[in-house]
């Protein structure tokens, strides 16, 4: 896009917007910075900064001290449920109510924000920080003794019969993304004629690569950041301002 003043080139992506027939949303944790979201990093003070992030939240650091970690999450839980969804996620949210089918939301954050602004179908690629998950594959009797209410009183909780713990949802290090996350991220991408990208720096891969996958699909590519982004470089557009005025006023 030439060179504008920030009110022109917020109509002109209006504008594409509003020809858009496919619109895909790639957020990262800038968007849920401006709710008061601690990052991964700044949930480790007071007692947690003595662990690091690494043990906190890999499989190795979990089989090693469960309950440590479990402990970890829920205080992290705690954190994110003091917080509330921000104007970004409300404008989303009410974009999707008014255009049933228009958008598919990509999301690299784990807090629940956009699900609990009200946006449907969110596609979480790393995972949910709220739901929890079996360890390892499961007995015949894991899945019924959770859904009898069953499983052991202990943090962890376990299943009372093999000891399979339950686990945070969450996409740890060294593990790969949900691959029905993944799929359903990459059909958005390559099948959207714009991709509107906010609050990430865009250095985490593969969720970053969705974005060349859109732009090499033919798609217009528009990023919202407060900084530069290592995805610049394929933007038809960079908005620069906070994910809470520019998403609103794009999607108002």
């Amino acid at each position: 896009m030439p060179a504008a003043e920030p009110d022109h080139a917020i109509e002109a992506v209006r504008d594409w917007i509003a020809q858009s027939r496919r619109l895909c949303v790639l957020t990262g944790a800038g968007v849920s910075a401006e709710s008061g979201v601690p990052t991964f990093r700044d949930a480790q003070t007071g007692y947690w900064a003595q662990f690091r992030a690494e043990d906190m939240a890999s499989e190795p650091g979990f089989r090693a001290h469960p309950a440590r970690v479990w402990h970890w999450y829920q205080h992290r839980r705690g954190l994110v449920s003091a917080v509330a969804p921000n104007a970004a996620h409300h404008a989303l949210a009410g974009f999707a109510a008014q255009h049933p089918g228009r958008l598919t939301l990509v999301t690299q954050n784990v807090d629940g924000l956009h699900q609990r602004a009200g946006s449907p179908d969110v596609v979480a690629l790393h995972g949910d920080l709220f739901a929890d998950q079996w360890l390892d594959a499961c007995c015949p009797q894991c899945t019924p003794a959770l859904q009898a209410g069953q499983l052991t009183a202990t943090e962890p909780p376990a299943c009372p019969y093999c000891g399979n713990l339950r686990r945070p949802g969450v996409v740890w290090f060294g593990e790969c993304l949900p691959q029905a996350a993944l799929d359903a991220a990459e059909v958005a991408a390559q099948g959207c004629d714009l991709m509107l990208v906010a609050g990430t720096a865009g250095v985490v891969y593969p969720a970053a690569g969705l974005v060349l996958q859109a732009r090499d699909a033919g798609a217009r590519v528009v990023i919202v950041n407060t900084a530069p982004t290592e995805l610049d470089r394929l933007a038809d557009a960079m908005l620069q301002g906070a994910a809470t005025t520019v998403l609103p006023a794009l999607l108002g």
